[in-house]
């Protein structure tokens, strides 16, 4: 890899010294899975104004540029959960993007809502493998979309996630999914060949690497295809660091295509520096960090703007309602077990159902880590951003084997303290128990969850065949708010062990 750089480097050297030679570049900047991270994170990184500045700043020393984003704008802060949308999509033509994608939250509240917004929405907007002719956001999207710089042409076309088991089912009612690997290189094929553009860009969000293993991914849409020249990647929250051997993957032709991703809260500016003459793309990343604060302190009309939502959301974030004994990372064991064990004791007192055996929750529900000492309103929320319900489902051992099954695949998830499993490097079940005895396939078990799950979600299919017990009318954050105000009044403290429960022997 690094021969290929270098020889890269020396070629483009020589280039420059020929002036008859100059090649013209377009700059391509993306970012991803930004997730309403309207202001910085809570370790300091990201924020909208710093990336402004840096859009800015790239697009005022770059001649030929295009701004990117690859879907996932919103859910995950509480300027989505309070406003629905309303900061980040009026954001989009602020920041001046160019061409935008779906990820799966944009449907979050459904695809009317999305329409309205997405009506106000200068950026092209692109769909290659959803067909919209049946809903709400019939005529809004694209297929592609051709930049064109002298007389070279560069396309960009959208490919997007499988709903089934991503979106649930009310949000993407008429919704037709085309599948990814069979639409991705046709359609790269079809715009060199037929429209006779010189470069193919795949805009994806199907995952550098799949959450579930039966889907696909973008690195074997690449090691699939003939014709896609470069792939900005999403949805799976990878940072693919340049320079790395991660950065480029070979095609069904055995030629290197570079794949980029930004991880997610908008943490990072990738930029792609195409060599429109020799087809030469050099990745990078930009941090987005206090750097940037003095330029981002002169967009005063923008952030006067955002004043009146962060009044909002502040008079949340700074409401003191527990305390944590210790930091927890939202991907860590420690907190998914605090999640589950607290879901279990809320679900039964909720319910009335006391002999429920065990809790099952999603990992990926969790949106952000639990701090030490003092916990607030606003990181509850921001925790739990999600509008699902608590559920009691009765389910026969079959499914709930099949159920452990999925998540062994997937590498566990957020599972109660009564359940345990293993399995082994090929994500596959070994043992699964249940209070310390094996799960009984002709036995019913009783099971708390959430409706996200039950209908489905996270590829849940086997909870959708079982009967629902217990179904709450309230949003599951808001219980988790009050469970732990009830900590706090009780001198209790949030803390967990660190146990893995579902773990690779």
């Amino acid at each position: 890899m690094a021969k290929i750089r270098n020889f890269m480097l020396v070629c483009l050297c020589a280039l420059l010294t020929v002036p008859a030679l100059h090649a013209d570049h377009l700059m391509i900047i993306a970012v991803n899975d930004t997730h309403s991270q309207i202001d910085p994170a809570s370790d300091g990184k990201g924020g909208v104004a710093r990336r402004r500045a840096i859009y800015d700043q790239l697009r005022a020393t770059n001649p030929n540029t295009v701004l990117i984003h690859a879907g996932d704008a919103v859910q995950g802060t509480l300027f989505f959960s309070l406003y629905r949308g309303e900061v980040e999509y009026a954001l989009m033509d602020t920041l001046g993007y160019d061409a935008i994608i779906l990820g799966n939250h944009e449907f979050d509240n459904g695809m009317e809502e999305l329409a309205a917004h997405y009506k106000n929405v200068d950026a092209t907007k692109i769909s290659t493998n959803y067909d919209f002719s049946a809903t709400p956001l019939d005529g809004l999207f694209h297929p592609y979309w051709i930049k064109a710089v002298g007389d070279k042409r560069v396309a960009f076309f959208g490919i997007n996630v499988n709903p089934e088991g991503l979106i649930a089912d009310m949000n993407c009612q008429g919704l037709r999914y085309l599948d990814a690997p069979d639409v991705a290189d046709a359609t790269a094929r079809y715009l060199k060949e037929v429209q006779g553009v010189d470069y193919a860009v795949m805009v994806s969000h199907i995952g550098y690497s799949s959450y579930e293993p039966t889907e696909p991914n973008d690195t074997l849409i690449i090691g699939q295809s003939h014709y896609i020249d470069m792939v900005i990647s999403s949805h799976s929250h990878t940072t693919i660091k340049p320079g790395g051997d991660m950065d480029h993957y070979r095609n069904a032709d055995g030629k290197l295509i570079p794949i980029g991703q930004n991880g997610k809260s908008g943490k990072f500016v990738a930029t792609y520096d195409l060599d429109l003459e020799t087809g030469n793309i050099v990745y990078d990343h930009i941090s987005v960090d206090a750097n940037w604060d003095d330029e981002a302190s002169r967009y005063t009309a923008m952030n006067t703007w955002l004043d009146q939502y962060r009044h909002g959301v502040d008079s949340i974030m700074n409401n003191p309602v527990a305390t944590s004994a210790r930091f927890m990372k939202n991907s860590s064991d420690a907190v998914q077990n605090w999640v589950s064990d607290a879901a279990m004791e809320i679900i039964k007192e909720l319910s009335g159902i006391k002999d429920i055996d065990c809790a099952i929750m999603n990992k990926g529900g969790i949106r952000t880590d639990m701090p030490k000492g003092t916990v607030t309103e606003g990181v509850i929320g921001s925790m739990f951003p999600f509008d699902n319900r608590f559920v009691v489902l009765e389910m026969p051992g079959t499914e709930l084997i099949e159920s452990i099954k999925l998540m062994c695949g997937r590498g566990g998830d957020a599972v109660s303290k009564e359940l345990k499993a293993t399995y082994n490097g090929k994500g596959e079940l070994v043992k699964a128990t249940l209070k310390g005895k094996k799960i009984d396939p002709n036995k019913t078990y009783i099971v708390a969850t959430i409706d996200y799950l039950a209908n489905g979600g996270d590829y849940m299919t086997p909870m959708t065949r079982c009967k629902r017990l217990f179904v709450d009318t309230q949003k599951y954050g808001n219980h988790i708010l009050t469970y732990v105000k009830k900590l706090e009044a009780a001198g209790k403290k949030i803390d967990a062990k660190d146990d893995v429960r579902i773990k690779k022997n």
